[in-house]
């Protein structure tokens, strides 16, 4: 008999609003790209490492954070994330060398960890149901998906009529506008420090020693890598290598008249994309293999992204690509975190996907340093587009051997 509890819950909806703020304002650092670059005569490559660093500290970070969210409390992890969210994005405003930007991107990493994915799933997977949890995790997923809808668009907008540095200041405040929210966010009861120790330990041994676990590990850094470069280069790649807009086409109709404009729009139309794409994902989590799920949702990415670079580049083929990819874009998410708790269980869920999701931002640091190097070394980023390709063919192939049942006993 199927439990009666909702799927809509107090922590879900806390737990969406704090990662559309969250991804809104992550999802827009690759609008900056150009005006920085410009503002202070660099290369390419500096402010892309600053980004890079920033992906690698959120990945440091989430297995970190999660760990201090089972030890000390849900609340308490997210509103010290909150705090270096915030300290890092001021503290960024004033910053008018590579070298300060680069170090000040590892708050605004951790910042990230502490009031994203790791934390915020771990907080939704626990507090839902059995028959919910993986619809549950993709609603939460797919509200980043929407931060990033109106977050690229709202910071080019203000970027018209103000500096990159009142822009960071205003999302500073607005990521610790969630803690408004953090009532709704109810924390498990803390363990004691023996049976944390001992659980865990426990846990993540079963965990380090299964192939699967490997496995899942290992097929997450392809998925890092594709956003990681596509969220932090796609704008600039666009207003580069675009062909013209038409004028009085539907673009021009709608406020898209130069190529910078579509650049940004494609990140937002990914974002709406992949508000679909990942509640799919959930709902298809739910009734089959997460595995396959996963292996062909990484053929798909694999296929779209070299139709893509071996077609002309017109605004025709940037907004095809944008839905494209968009569908598939965090729609490995829920399956990915759906998969480490059906197979390892909830108690530990959020430090055994956080140590999964730094794969995930190794790609990311890859990605967007890769971009930007690459760039600077050959005039083009044809060369990091088809590593993505790879690696993504290397992810369909390297889920197909996970197997996908249950490590640890359920409780009663």
């Amino acid at each position: 008999m199927k439990s009666r509890a909702p799927l809509v819950t107090p922590v879900l909806v806390a737990g969406c609003i704090i990662i559309l703020v969250n991804f809104a304002i992550r999802g827009s650092f690759g609008v900056y790209q150009i005006p920085i670059a410009t503002e202070f005569g660099w290369m390419r490559a500096d402010f892309s490492m600053a980004i890079a660093i920033q992906n690698l500290a959120w990945g440091f970070g989430q297995p970190i954070f999660a760990a201090l969210a089972e030890r000390f409390g849900d609340r308490r992890a997210i509103v010290l994330g909150a705090l270096t969210y915030a300290a890092g994005l001021l503290l960024s405003s004033l910053a008018v060398t590579p070298d300060q930007h680069q170090l000040l991107e590892i708050l605004v990493g951790f910042g990230i960890a502490g009031t994203g994915f790791g934390v915020i799933l771990a907080v939704v997977g626990r507090a839902a149901s059995d028959e919910h949890r993986s619809m549950a995790l993709a609603i939460a997923t797919a509200a980043g998906s929407l931060g990033q809808v109106f977050g690229a668009p709202l910071a080019q907008w203000m970027l018209g009529s103000m500096p990159w540095q009142s822009v960071f200041v205003i999302f500073a405040f607005a990521i610790l506008a969630t803690l408004l929210v953090l009532p709704m966010m109810r924390s498990p009861k803390v363990a004691t420090r023996a049976e944390l120790a001992e659980s865990m330990g426990e846990i993540l041994m079963k965990a380090f020693r299964d192939p699967s676990y490997t496995l899942v590990f290992l097929g997450f850094f392809s998925c890092g890598y594709q956003l990681g470069f596509i969220t932090a280069h796609f704008p600039a790649f666009v207003a580069e290598m675009c062909g013209p807009i038409q004028a009085g086409g539907l673009l021009d109709g709608l406020g898209i008249s130069t190529t910078s404009a579509l650049g940004a729009a494609a990140i937002s139309l990914i974002g709406l994309a992949n508000i679909c794409g990942t509640l799919l994902a959930g709902w298809l989590g739910n009734r089959y293999s997460k595995k396959y799920l996963l292996a062909g949702i990484y053929a798909a990415r694999t296929l779209v992204s070299a139709a893509f670079i071996l077609t002309p580049i017109t605004p025709e083929t940037v907004l095809l690509f944008s839905v494209s990819m968009g569908a598939l874009w965090l729609a490995t998410v829920p399956l990915t975190s759906g998969l480490v708790a059906y197979i390892y269980g909830v108690r530990y869920m959020g430090t055994l996907y956080g140590i999964i999701f730094f794969s995930h931002q190794v790609g990311s640091f890859l990605g967007v340093w890769l971009g930007g190097r690459m760039y600077d070394l050959t005039g083009d980023y044809t060369a990091v587009w088809w590593i993505g390709v790879a690696v993504g063919a290397f992810s369909a192939l390297v889920h197909l051997p996970v197997r996908e049942r249950p490590l640890v006993p359920r409780p009663a």
